[in-house]
């Protein structure tokens, strides 16, 4: 909140409050569009005959309305300031004592009050508000050129009970301003950790294809026993590399690009693609079996290279968390109106608990020793690139084989 001032003070008035150039501008914005607030000073005025009710915010040296209801022409709305030794307030704060009276003409105290005379106030009520924390915020204020019976018992409790009620809408208010500051914090940060990822992502692809550069010169060497063991290995790693780099990616650009975009082409050349990317990987993982099984006689409208991807980092899934010895199997068909491609591989069921967030992104799987495995992003690609496509997928375990199926709409004949 604002803090207190001692040098002089210029006053400020609804105008500032508009230019959002006030200085308990986020003081007045609280109560400026509160229906309750509005409520309460309404019915305080119709409970009371006052014609004049007002939130004000009070300083040792300031008094600026943050909501009026002025029906006898003072001329006050939110923003407007008063000279705080013209009110009243300034003994409210000062005290922590209510002010009343019901006609300024014959009050014991408050009779010919010079401020009353000045602006005409016959009768008064100017009651503290209070945080939660006790510290004092400003006044529930009630105001007629007439006199009003405004100390009777039941319309003080019912003053100090909505100056309380103010009170906890005030914290209430500046608790979810600071929730909605955080949250946008945590946005902004989100967005500079992903363009960062972004950029770390681009960068990283230079020397990694420096390095596929090297590994392919040392094959066209002379090799020894040694090198033929290893070379296999730091293949299998630089497609590892490139993998996790296209999925960082394209994540990385659906999130600051609000959804992963594809280029879909009719009657795509998916079985070329899918057979490039099952080649592959069967080339650095010898040792595992992957049969390819494609029957697309249909035509289908997609992103092949999109689709290439899905099914790259479901295989990848596979080899990694299923059983050695079992062959990976990869099929697809064409069945009623769309395309199914499934990637199957024995090994042990995924726990049901696990299947609600398979797909969410930084979910890591674990190897049969329990060490993680990845980024956790290839599952979530994998179903990102299907709803982009208008299709989905899914995920089955049964018998020992889980089977991951990406389903995608045939092109209309």
């Amino acid at each position: 909140m604002v803090a207190e001032r001692t040098d002089p003070v210029v006053l400020q008035d609804h105008k500032a409050f508009l230019a959002r150039a006030h200085d308990f501008q986020a003081d007045i914005e609280t109560f400026a569009d509160s229906e309750l607030v509005g409520t309460i000073l309404e019915t305080v005025m119709m409970a009371t005959g006052m014609r004049f009710a007002a939130v004000a915010r009070v300083t040792a040296d300031r008094w600026v309305a943050c909501r009026t209801v002025d029906e006898v022409e003072f001329g006050l709305q939110a923003g407007d300031e008063i000279e705080i030794r013209s009110t009243f307030c300034q003994s409210v704060r000062d005290t922590a004592e209510k002010v009343l009276f019901n006609d300024s003409t014959t009050d014991e105290i408050y009779a010919h009050h010079p401020i009353a005379v000045k602006f005409g106030i016959a009768s008064y009520a100017s009651i503290p508000i209070y945080r939660s924390d006790g510290s004092f915020f400003g006044t529930l204020c009630a105001i007629d050129r007439e006199p009003r019976d405004i100390k009777h018992p039941r319309a003080v409790k019912m003053l100090e009970m909505f100056a309380d009620i103010i009170g906890q809408s005030l914290e209430a208010a500046e608790r979810l301003e600071a929730q909605e500051h955080n949250l946008e914090h945590e946005r902004r940060m989100t967005q500079v950790q992903e363009e960062f990822v972004a950029v770390l992502g681009h960068d990283l692809r230079n020397p990694v294809a420096a390095f596929g550069a090297g590994l392919r010169q040392l094959e066209r060497e002379p090799q020894s026993d040694r090198a033929r063991t290893l070379l296999p290995l730091m293949k299998s790693s630089l497609y590892r590399m490139n993998e996790l780099i296209d999925n960082v990616m394209l994540h990385a650009r659906s999130r600051l690009g609000a959804g992963i975009r594809i280029d879909p082409v009719s009657d795509a050349p998916l079985a070329r693609a899918i057979t490039q990317v099952v080649d592959e990987i069967q080339v650095v993982t010898p040792e595992r079996q992957i049969t390819l099984e494609l029957a697309l006689d249909r035509p289908v409208r997609c992103d092949p290279a999109r689709i290439a991807q899905a099914v790259s980092n479901l295989v990848s899934n596979a080899v990694r968390h299923g059983s050695e010895g079992h062959p990976i199997v990869v099929h697809g068909h064409a069945a009623g109106d769309h395309v199914a491609i499934t990637v199957a591989n024995h090994g042990a069921p995924i726990p049901d608990e696990s299947r609600a967030e398979l797909f969410t992104p930084f979910r890591r799987g674990a190897d049969a020793e329990g060490m993680s495995l990845g980024l956790g992003l290839g599952l979530h690609i994998a179903a990102s690139i299907a709803q982009a496509h208008g299709g989905d997928i899914g995920v089955t375990c049964r018998d020992g084989i889980t089977a991951f199926e990406i389903r995608l709409p045939l092109a209309p004949a």
